[in-house]
């Protein structure tokens, strides 16, 4: 019989009337919904002893919610070496600065080396404090593994759950500098489609025409040159749903690829010198988890972007400005 573990939370106030699943995506963020409603329809997810058996049934403030999770059969990750840039750090949160090659939790295939793995070994209590979602502690927010920049990790319980729920209800505002082969016709815009699985390459993501999630995402151009006889377009863009390979998607359906980025723009992306899609998370805007703050990081973009910015002529990159 698989072990199974019991997580109790109280639903508070301003979550009342809220579909049960997505109340529970924002407590365990380290699953998926489509995850969490298979253990709503299992009747693994108890009120009162009773099991609420409909994803969408309504949750009521002050409710004590009981979550039976199965137990992970490969080991917690390891503590290791913390050697990433901090941005930002008081007693609840931090920002880091995310090189790019690195991944954020452990996965099938990266048991070591990320960005949870780190974590513990800088805040040993993370594990502990956060014992809900044990496998990925402090994490409300992804970036991929070959995508850098800032990276907010909560330190509390109570700032995972904060941070989670102003992600979730795009309480956030993240803009990412991307370096494109190409420029788009115009020069600004807004891209609103579903996003799904590629008919096809089921590893890939895709613009689909139904059976996708939808994904919004504006961009600017902010500077244009050329790289070996190619046009080189330096966007800044803002995402307002957070899909996989959202940007990467979206760029490569104008027709402007992210330089590098071998999955979506294929041989074509490929420059000397370059080893990943250029693709930086430039700046982050969240609510402070204990105050409400508002609060802005920006992270400079690392050597391989700063690089072709000079091959291109761009001498000084301004910050990015706020989009609409």
């Amino acid at each position: 019989m698989m072990n199974r573990k019991t997580l109790t939370f109280q639903i508070e106030a301003g979550d009342a009337g809220t579909r049960l699943d997505r109340c529970l995506s924002r407590l365990i963020p380290g699953e998926s919904r489509s995850f969490l409603q298979r253990l709503i329809r299992d009747g693994l997810v108890k009120a009162d002893g009773v099991a609420l058996e409909v994803p969408r049934y309504p949750v009521r403030g002050g409710m004590s919610i009981a979550v039976e999770l199965p137990e992970e059969e490969s080991p917690e990750p390891a503590a290791e070496p913390f050697e990433f840039p901090i941005l930002y750090e008081d007693d609840v949160m931090l920002v880091i600065d995310k090189p790019a090659g690195v991944v954020v939790h452990p996965a099938a295939g990266n048991p070591t080396g990320t960005v949870v793995n780190a974590l513990l070994g800088r805040y040993p209590q993370l594990a502990e404090q956060l014992a809900c979602t044990t496998s990925r502690p402090g994490i409300v927010h992804r970036l991929d593994k070959d995508t850098s920049g800032c990276l907010a990790v909560a330190k509390t319980a109570n700032a995972q759950f904060k941070l989670s729920t102003a992600f979730a209800g795009r309480e956030t505002r993240k803009t990412y500098l991307a370096i494109t082969r190409g420029v788009p016709i115009r020069r600004s815009g807004e891209l609103s489609t579903l996003i799904g699985r590629h008919p096809v390459s089921r590893q890939k993501m895709a613009v689909v025409e139904r059976n996708g999630k939808l994904a919004i995402t504006r961009y600017r151009v902010e500077y244009t040159g050329m790289l070996d006889g190619v046009e080189i377009g330096v966007l800044a863009v803002r995402i307002l749903t957070g899909r996989t390979h959202q940007i990467r998607v979206h760029l490569a359906s104008l027709g402007v690829p992210v330089l590098g980025d071998a999955v979506y723009g294929g041989a074509r992306t490929a420059v000397a010198g370059v080893e990943r899609q250029l693709l930086h998370a430039w700046k982050l805007c969240v609510p402070h988890p204990a105050t409400g703050t508002p609060m802005e990081f920006t992270a400079p973009p690392p050597e391989d972007i700063r690089r072709i910015l000079e091959r291109i002529g761009v001498k000084t990159l301004r910050e990015p400005a706020d989009f609409p």
